[in-house]
């Protein structure tokens, strides 16, 4: 929509094309329902790729206070609620309403729903087959999104078309989602579901793009600091959900459980003189059940230290104890898939496409937008920016007949 909406009212002949009956589901569910639609804080190091400087250009010629000024220009109210995250006052649904708008301005025709079989370049045309009939246009934007959520529609239809031209494409996997165990090892922690609380969570895959490593390729540890959401098969909330997108498969993460504390002078501290059980001084720091489960089954020594006077136990033990808690180290064996990712990782690789207008480079009048390209923004309104912005360098970039 808006690529659409640009072109068209630029003076172009746009045809809307969406297989969904629904307009925008992923817009509708955003930010529970208010959408967070931009991030002020936006640059690109909240972006993951292989190549990390490729969206520079469509991030700096359309920036969030440009979206802004459109959602104001509509009478949209909204509001920061963390983080430089911005959403509606009211509704998602405004925003939906706005891009419809902006495309009706630019007297955009909808074909909707309509699902494209085929696609081909037949004489300098492209050629859309469908079983409502054919459609031929000088120019093709892919602005279909990625594999996340298919429950609401998604499919990999932009990567398999740009496979048919030949373009490379980054392998690509749920992002910004949750991650789980084996289930017999999570079995202790399964019970803490619901259970939440503010960490830092840390990976250092050898193949993830640090936000702030300098050099393509170049690993390095990353870190948020976020809260984390136990659930009945692993670990989920915002500081998984971003480390997620950096996690590799077989490598483990290492969480800080106490982040703003230093456990071991406050326990060592505390011990002097102390009548409480070291359950109950846990409990001070963290919510009781999680205490309790923690002492049951991760602490030093194997044996339940929770009814155990802090004045009894042993300095070794607690500052074992701090150790574990600071770095408690562990190896997802997965994630929850797409059905639960909020984005794709990966894409149509970087290299096919032109940074200023986002056409692919080999193939003249055929562009890629959004989600579909190898640029995966972090939680909190990134993903949705890269969108308005890739799909605004297209929308400017489309020439006229």
């Amino acid at each position: 929509m808006m690529a659409a909406a640009l072109a068209g009212q630029r003076g172009l002949h746009v045809v809307l094309i969406d297989h969904a009956a629904k307009l925008a589901e992923k817009i509708r569910i955003s930010g529970g329902g208010r959408c967070n639609f931009t991030n002020i804080g936006t640059t690109p190091a909240n972006f993951i790729s292989q190549n990390p400087n490729f969206c520079r250009s469509a991030l700096a010629a359309y920036t969030p206070r440009d979206f802004i000024d459109l959602v104001e220009r509509h009478g949209i109210a909204w509001h920061e609620k963390h983080r430089g995250q911005l959403f509606c006052d009211e509704s998602s649904e405004q925003i939906i309403e706005m891009l419809r708008c902006e495309c009706d301005r630019g007297r955009v025709t909808w074909r909707m729903p309509h699902t494209v079989d085929s696609v081909a370049l037949e004489q300098g045309s492209y050629v859309l087959h469908s079983g409502q009939g054919k459609i031929t246009a000088r120019q093709l934007v892919l602005a279909t999104g990625g594999m996340a959520i298919p429950q609401l529609g998604a499919t990999d239809f932009s990567l398999k078309v740009a496979r048919q031209f030949g373009l490379k494409v980054v392998e690509p996997r749920p992002a910004l989602v949750p991650l789980t165990f084996d289930a017999q090892a999570w079995q202790p922690f399964a019970a803490l579901s619901g259970v939440a609380m503010e960490v830092v969570v840390r990976s250092g895959g050898a193949s993830a793009q640090a936000p702030s490593a300098a050099g393509k390729g170049k690993a390095k540890q990353t870190e948020f600091l976020e809260d984390l959401l136990f659930t009945h098969r692993g670990l989920s909330g915002p500081a998984i959900l971003q480390i997620s997108s950096y996690w590799e498969p077989g490598t483990p993460l290492s969480i800080d459980l106490a982040p703003q504390q230093d456990l071991e002078p406050e326990l060592l501290a505390a011990k002097v003189g102390s009548r409480q059980q070291l359950g109950t001084v846990l409990s001070g720091l963290w919510p009781r059940r999680l205490a309790e489960q923690w002492l049951a089954n991760v602490e030093p020594g194997g044996q339940n230290l929770a009814a155990q006077r802090l004045a009894d136990v042993p300095d070794k033990v607690l500052r074992q104890l701090a150790q574990q808690i600071h770095r408690w180290s562990l190896t997802p064996n997965g994630t929850a898939g797409y059905k639960k990712a909020e984005v794709m990782r990966g894409g149509v690789d970087t290299r096919n496409l032109d940074q200023k207008t986002m056409q692919v480079k080999a193939v003249p009048g055929l562009y890629i937008v959004g989600e579909a390209v190898d640029v995966t923004g972090w939680l909190g309104g990134y993903n949705f920016q890269w969108a308005w912005a890739s799909g605004a360098a297209c929308g400017r970039a489309l020439t006229a007949a």
